[in-house]
């Protein structure tokens, strides 16, 4: 593989869009609250309640997601997988982590769950493609 001719795929482009999804989250969280302490911003989101802690977790969690899922698209572009699975599984990914975060906002556990292990499917799925 001639890594110096590789081109940005959909896949590729996910990547920074995931990276900037727990940034929005963290909007929600701090927008939905009052008396934000930039000095201790840990301490003060752990003191949130309701929605804007639930935006808190889907923040957490969305950090957590990330470092597999751009594992996964480096995995199978370097393994020479067929890139329209790679972008499908990737845009699947970006629909489902933005359906788990508004979930999470919301409080439906049924659906943030169910769209968790769309992601985490997703995920997995560049690992067996």
């Amino acid at each position: 593989m001639n890594f110096t001719s590789m081109e940005m795929t959909f896949a590729f482009w996910c990547i920074p869009l995931a990276m900037f999804l727990p940034l929005i989250w963290a909007g929600f969280a701090k927008a939905g609250a009052s008396g934000y302490d930039n000095s201790q911003p840990r301490a003060w989101l752990a003191k949130l309640e309701g929605r804007a802690k639930r935006a808190d977790w889907a923040q957490q969690n969305s950090y957590e997601a990330f470092p597999p899922f751009v594992a996964g698209v480096i995995v199978a572009h370097l393994t020479g997988s067929e890139q329209m699975v790679v972008d499908i599984l990737a845009g699947f990914f970006m629909l489902f982590r933005i359906a788990h975060g508004a979930f999470y906002i919301l409080d439906n556990g049924l659906l943030r769950s169910l769209s968790w292990a769309g992601g985490f499917a997703c995920t997995l799925g560049f690992f067996l493609v």
